[in-house]
């Protein structure tokens, strides 16, 4: 090991094996593999000139001229939601957007004054346009265009009206416009009212408050104290129950849906009367029609939940 450290002179002198000796006296030959250049390429001859490549002209790639020898140098998407998933519903979300940030402080209507939309339901905007759009970003879409559709009509574009049509569901007529309510030539106001299969139609004219349903007192028609009450909910609160007279049809359903209906079919006919009294009967839950309904029977139960008794034998 002592010899790969040393010259071979030195080694020559240090070393006292005759074999080693005559290998360090040998010389290096050079083989034909060993003086080949390390590269394919053939060695340039004298009378090859090298020429460098033309200089670039950064203003021959200007694109806004319309010069067909102009190309830019890859091709861009038009659109910024090109790589999305869904590029087609992205672009949309992104036009409405500019609408809200452009016409989103002008004046409003209230909801039941504003025009009547019916929009496109998920299933029909995943056909339009063909992409597997998500049902939480799809409402988030209709309630944008639901503030967009109640714009004051004297302050809408005509890039809202057209962006809006855009989400009408297929094949829809106009909706027809909502009924006036007033108060007729007898003093009359009328509102009707539902709750689950039991609906109710109230008449409201100024009297002494006596109450009428399906042509019997109200103690007759509900036995019990809280479904009085209940019918006669909107006036309570109001303050109104000895200056109205309320005359009631009722039909459907149970004691207790027909009671609630005539709250609300009442509330409304006040409302006729006194539009002020609004709050306070939102308020008191009076204008908020129940949209629970009835649950059905299911295979291998007694009623819709309740199991059959459990026997061991």
């Amino acid at each position: 090991m002592a010899l790969c450290g040393l010259k071979p002179t030195a080694a020559l002198s240090q070393w006292t094996c005759r074999s080693c000796q005559t290998l360090l006296r040998r010389p290096f030959r050079k083989t034909a593999s060993s003086s080949r250049p390390f590269s394919a390429v053939s060695a340039l001859r004298s009378d090859v000139q090298i020429q460098a490549a033309p200089e670039i002209d950064f203003r021959a790639l200007d694109v806004s001229k319309n010069n067909p020898y102009k190309t830019p140098a890859r091709i861009i998407p038009v659109s910024p939601s090109y790589f999305t998933t869904t590029p087609v519903f992205n672009d949309y979300v992104l036009q409405l957007e500019n609408l809200l940030k452009s016409f989103g402080s002008m004046p409003v209507v209230r909801a039941e004054e504003a025009p009547q939309m019916p929009w496109m339901s998920l299933e029909q905007a995943r056909t339009a346009m063909g992409e597997n759009i998500g049902a939480a970003k799809f409402a988030q879409v209709l309630g944008m265009l639901r503030r967009l559709n109640i714009i004051h009509p004297n302050y809408k574009s005509e890039r809202i009206t057209r962006f809006i049509e855009l989400f009408r569901r297929p094949g829809a007529k106009p909706a027809p416009p909502r009924r006036p309510v007033f108060i007729d030539h007898f003093g009359r106001s009328t509102g009707v009212g539902r709750r689950k299969s039991a609906a109710a139609k109230a008449v409201l004219v100024e009297g002494t408050g006596e109450v009428l349903i399906n042509g019997r007192s109200i103690v007759d028609a509900f036995p019990r104290l809280h479904d009085r009450e209940s019918a006669l909910w909107a006036l309570k609160v109001s303050g109104r129950l000895d200056k109205y007279n309320a005359f009631v049809l009722t039909s459907g359903g149970g004691i207790t849906g027909q009671a609630e209906s005539i709250t609300l079919a009442v509330a409304k006919a006040l409302l006729v009367q006194e539009p002020a009294l609004k709050s306070v009967l939102r308020k008191a839950g009076c204008l908020t029609r129940v949209l629970k309904r009835v649950e059905r029977k299911k295979a291998g139960r007694v009623k819709a939940r309740k199991r059959p008794a459990w026997v061991k034998r």
